[in-house]
């Protein structure tokens, strides 16, 4: 019998907890979005647990429509920049990743590269960067664009981005810096290259000013569903957050995805992919549903209906809580979410109510609730049916939540040896089994060296 098969994990993090109403929940902080302390408490309790990776989702806007319904959940509302957070949090933790969402259309490569090689620097090694486009059109009216640019155009700029930061992390060559006091010579300037770079969204003529990061690059993340994103992750990512709420829709995102890196010169265990989950976890099933329930209550129904009509990109706001959404009020496409917009048509196309399909709504991440056994054997149902080299855990309420994983999950996986005791290393790149990138630089020599 082959040895159980060792999954990643990492948690997404949101204030209170990613449930719309868990500012609501008892024991909530309000001014957790604020309080640094807070932060590094979530992520020392993850670190405990031997998690991969603390995760930050961001979008660089506020959303200044329907603020009154808005104000009922304030996700992404008074929360530090992540970057500047997670400094802070490296500081109180040493081993656990610290990844961060930053946009590709709202940014330029320089400050993309420079910013996530200092978070490297200053957590010596577990710096992870999640390439998105961004997906709302608040984002684009908060940079002087009255909305997003078309879905393909935006990912044509994200993958020429991606390129530049990278040749910008590749411009000193791993030794560049010696700090030969004899010679007094800080770096050698033979070991530098000037990235010059022509293309049709960026123009750079220049390098970066700092040492390249400990783990080479920071590791790349990426999310996209559509085929134009799984594109990109194909070619550039090596962490891709899945977005498939059933076994068999994860199965098929593994298959298609990892089949496309071939073409790019990539094996397969140069990506590992994260099925996206909500976890609850109880003494009971019973008990773990009930729970459940009681987050799904605390919610305000405005606001799940606004959350669907921002997803599905239409105002559903006028409709009646009980009756099931008519379908002539579905768009046909969509230029934001793909795979949120196909799960809520998914649900409509159910039959159920616009009350129910708002409860059940879950932004395409499974939800769980059992026993520690129950969901651990879900994890490795889909683990071992190929649908997943890992998960990428929210919880409804934190720490509470989060502690109840900690506690009574990862024992359970660990006794199952499916997930580690202590980490393999130091960095982000030890903790997933990713190989550092090699230097374009060196590559090219070498290759020279060898003709």
């Amino acid at each position: 019998m082959s040895a159980p098969r060792k999954i990643a994990l990492a948690v997404l993090v949101q204030p209170n907890g990613n449930h719309l109403a868990a500012w609501l929940a008892p024991g909530a902080q309000p001014d957790a979005g604020t309080d640094i302390a807070w932060w590094q408490r979530m992520a020392q309790i993850a670190e405990s647990g031997k998690l991969d990776l603390f995760f930050i989702a961001d979008t660089p806007t506020v959303r200044t429509d329907n603020m009154r319904i808005w104000s009922h959940a304030p996700v992404f509302m008074n929360q530090l920049e992540p970057l500047t957070m997670l400094s802070a949090v490296a500081g109180a933790t040493s081993r656990i990743g610290l990844g961060a969402t930053a946009s590709t259309s709202f940014n330029e490569p320089y400050n993309i590269a420079r910013a996530f090689t200092s978070l490297d620097h200053i957590s010596q090694g577990r710096a992870a960067w999640n390439v998105v486009t961004s997906a709302n059109d608040f984002a684009a009216k908060n940079y002087g664009h009255a909305k997003l640019a078309p879905h393909a155009e935006r990912y044509e700029r994200a993958e020429e981005f991606v390129e530049v930061v990278k040749q910008l992390w590749d411009c000193w060559e791993p030794d560049a810096f010696i700090y030969d006091r004899e010679a007094k010579l800080t770096f050698d300037p033979a070991k530098f290259h000037i990235v010059g770079h022509e293309g049709k969204h960026f123009r750079v003529n220049g390098g970066l000013n700092l040492a390249p990061a400990p783990q080479g690059h920071p590791v790349l993340i990426q999310a996209g569903a559509s085929d134009t994103g799984r594109e990109l992750a194909a070619k550039t990512a090596e962490l891709v957050f899945g977005t498939s709420a059933t076994i068999e829709g994860a199965v098929a995102f593994y298959r298609d995805l990892k089949g496309r890196m071939a073409k790019y010169g990539r094996p397969p265990d140069a990506l590992k992919i994260l099925g996206g989950i909500t976890v609850i976890v109880a003494d009971t099933q019973e008990e773990a549903e009930a729970r459940n329930l009681e987050y799904q209550e605390l919610l305000h129904p405005a606001v799940g209906v606004m959350r669907l009509s921002q997803d599905l990109e239409t105002d559903l706001s006028d409709l009646p809580l009980d009756a099931p959404v008519p379908r002539d009020r579905i768009p046909t496409t969509s230029n934001h979410h793909q795979a949120y917009f196909a799960e809520i048509v998914g649900l409509i196309g159910e039959g159920l109510t616009l009350r129910q399909v708002a409860l059940r709504y879950n932004r395409s991440k499974a939800t769980f609730c059992g026993t520690p056994a129950q969901v651990a054997d879900v994890m490795q149902a889909w683990a071992e049916a190929g649908a997943c080299d890992g998960f990428m855990v929210t919880f409804p309420v934190m720490p509470a939540c989060l502690q109840d994983f900690v506690d009574k999950v990862v024992p359970e996986l660990q006794r199952r040896g499916m997930f580690r005791e202590e980490y393999a290393g130091p960095t982000l790149r030890d903790h997933l089994g990713l190989s550092r990138p090699e230097n374009r630089h060196l590559a090219a020599r070498a290759t020279k060296a060898a003709e």
